[in-house]
């Protein structure tokens, strides 16, 4: 049961429909972001790319990343976290919280035991709501106006989105918006918050819906670190699958494509989105399975919402940091892919 005071009790709430549809970069108005793009899928090109957003990175830093169920095949590869923070975030610490589902990491302790499994040793994980839950204000909001949190998260001065791109069962696509939406969110209340429906059932929120609800999530956590936040968004090994399904999730068949960074959540998200949507050379069918994902689950809206909600711009400019930081269109910044081989 939720708390009183969370859901929104001046308005009748819905959802906005829509999720469903594509809105090509030329259908879309405003100012535009940078996202920086390269096609180096290594410990070197992620350090790449993380320079060139973190600017105003500073104090208590927490990166915010899957860790993964246990042996989970298609998580950003520790070596080249483990480099980065090394290099670029010496004295970070990941961020996880408990998952709302039944597993390997619903308490802390099996949680733990599991990061630790992973090989995610070589720096701190706060598991935030170990103790306990936070509120944060939702500004603006049509489902929430406050979030729960882990209640560590507020400890924080920086936030650093590491974000492994893929599908979803739920969302479409997991992006730096799901990464934060959900993964920030607390397990007992937070999480049920945005999944769970009036009736009582666990999943019960899908569509568009669960994605405005999973977005507002989103916004009061970037809200609170305000310029103090970054994105990173790693298009490799995309599953249709979250990484929440472990060694369970669908086969990759979708084309790796490269890193992208940006100081802008909408664009980054927007811009990977894009970058899936423009693969469209015959011999690349395999993007077209990530593509009915997003368009089945009604993913689109995470976007649009982000948009509505005033999270960022949905136009950008795309850097290549591959050839002397020149703008590059979409089609060319999947020139190189080639099908995903495994």
């Amino acid at each position: 049961m939720l708390r009183k005071g969370y859901l929104m009790a001046a308005v009748n709430p819905t959802p906005t429909r829509g999720g469903d549809i594509y809105i090509p970069p030329a259908e879309r108005s405003g100012n535009e972001s940078i996202v920086y793009f390269t096609r180096d899928l290594s410990a070197a090109g992620l350090r790449k790319a993380y320079a060139k957003v973190n600017g105003h990175i500073s104090g208590k830093v927490a990166v915010k990343l899957h860790t993964g169920e246990k042996d989970g095949p298609n998580i950003i590869p520790r070596a080249w976290v483990a480099d980065l923070m090394e290099h670029e975030l010496s004295g970070a610490t990941i961020i996880e919280t408990n998952t709302y589902y039944e597993g390997d990491r619903d308490t802390t302790e099996k949680h733990r035991a599991t990061i630790a499994h992973n090989g995610w040793t070589f720096a701190p994980v706060d598991i935030m709501d170990e103790q306990g839950a936070a509120e944060l204000p939702v500004l603006g909001g049509r489902w929430f106006d406050k979030m729960s949190v882990g209640q560590n998260l507020l400890d924080y001065h920086s936030l650093v989105a590491l974000t492994h791109f893929k599908g979803h069962t739920m969302g479409g696509f997991g992006g730096s918006n799901k990464n934060i939406g959900i993964g920030c969110a607390d397990a007992f209340v937070g999480k049920a918050m945005i999944h769970r429906s009036a009736d009582g059932a666990q999943w019960g929120i899908t569509d568009e819906e669960f994605m405005e609800r999973m977005t507002e999530s989103t916004k009061a956590t970037i809200d609170f670190f305000g310029a103090r936040a970054t994105y990173v968004n790693v298009m490799r090994n995309m599953s249709v699958s979250c990484d929440c399904e472990g060694t369970a999730a669908q086969p990759v068949v979708t084309p790796d494509v490269g890193i992208l960074a940006s100081t802008d959540i909408l664009a980054i998200d927007q811009a990977s989105v894009d970058l899936v949507f423009a693969m469209t050379d015959d011999g690349l069918v395999g993007n077209r399975d990530l593509v009915e994902r997003m368009k089945t689950r009604h993913g689109l809206r995470q976007l649009t919402y982000m948009h509505e909600l005033g999270m960022g711009n949905w136009n950008y400019i795309l850097i290549d940091l591959d050839n002397g930081g020149a703008r590059i269109g979409l089609v060319d910044a999947v020139s190189h892919v080639v099908p995903f081989e495994g």
